[in-house]
């Protein structure tokens, strides 16, 4: 059992997952058999309803790569998380559901160029009739799996994505407005278990170096575009129409977390 706030907790270990709670946490009560339309089904509903979040850093709170706390943190708090969780634990639940699943580790663009170390970021690879790419833990981008299929545009609701592939490596790449193709990340299809990206874990919530250490983020995707809170600037995005404003207090933060994210302290 362990406690939070002064609450009893359940941890989940991987064999006692509750399905039915997990698909409760994220609004689901489509079919679950391991077809491609309940994947895209699935993944929408995990990025409409389970944030990319990295709060826990900012409070102090040690975060783990650990499947059973991870489980805990997103179905029993209600709460979100990064890359590490959030994929950690759809891959949990696809597994759950008979997805075969894959860890895959990722290495981000970065702004500057070049790209971050190796298990950067964790990806998921799901084999079914063809092999896909899934990712609910990157924040704003696509919105519902991709073939996992070199050199074609595919258009989701979020933009239009495609994949390349060179030598080992491929290469996840979004459409900017002036038609150019900025890349995300970088991966290969080497198979991945969750205890290796603990350094990294450790890393991103640690070093002056991570921009997870240099400001609070919580940002969820919407039926219409994407909803973020950056410190204490909201910004919200309606059908390619962007708007900011900045909250004017601590409280007005707080209840900006709890109405749009669902979220507590």
């Amino acid at each position: 059992m362990l406690m939070v706030d002064h609450r009893p907790i359940t941890l989940y270990p991987e064999t006692m997952l509750s399905v039915a709670s997990y698909l409760a946490r994220i609004a689901y009560s489509g079919p679950t058999a391991a077809t491609a339309e309940n994947l895209r089904a699935l993944h929408r509903a995990h990025l409409l309803s389970v944030p990319f979040e990295n709060l826990d850093i900012s409070l102090g709170r040690k975060i783990i790569a650990d499947e059973s706390a991870i489980l805990t943190k997103i179905i029993d708090l209600r709460r979100g998380g990064f890359c590490y969780e959030l994929n950690g634990a759809f891959a949990a639940l696809l597994r759950a559901l008979g997805f075969p699943v894959t860890l895959l580790s990722a290495r981000v663009a970065r702004e500057s160029g070049g790209e971050g170390p190796e298990f950067d970021h964790l990806t998921l690879r799901v084999d079914l009739k063809e092999a896909w790419l899934a990712d609910v833990g990157f924040g704003d981008s696509f919105l519902e799996p991709l073939r996992l299929e070199p050199g074609i545009e595919q258009v989701d609701p979020a933009g239009r994505f495609r994949l390349t592939e060179h030598g080992s490596r491929w290469y996840l790449q979004k459409s900017e407005p002036d038609g150019s193709w900025k890349q995300q990340y970088s991966f290969s299809l080497q198979p991945r278990r969750l205890e290796e990206f603990a350094a990294m874990c450790h890393f991103h919530q640690t070093s002056s170096e991570s921009s997870f250490t240099q400001k609070r983020i919580c940002s969820r995707a919407t039926s219409t575009g994407r909803i973020t809170l950056s410190e204490m600037k909201l910004i919200v995005t309606c059908n390619g129409h962007r708007e900011e404003r900045v909250l004017d207090s601590a409280e007005e933060w707080s209840s900006t977390l709890r109405e749009q994210f669902g979220i507590t302290f």
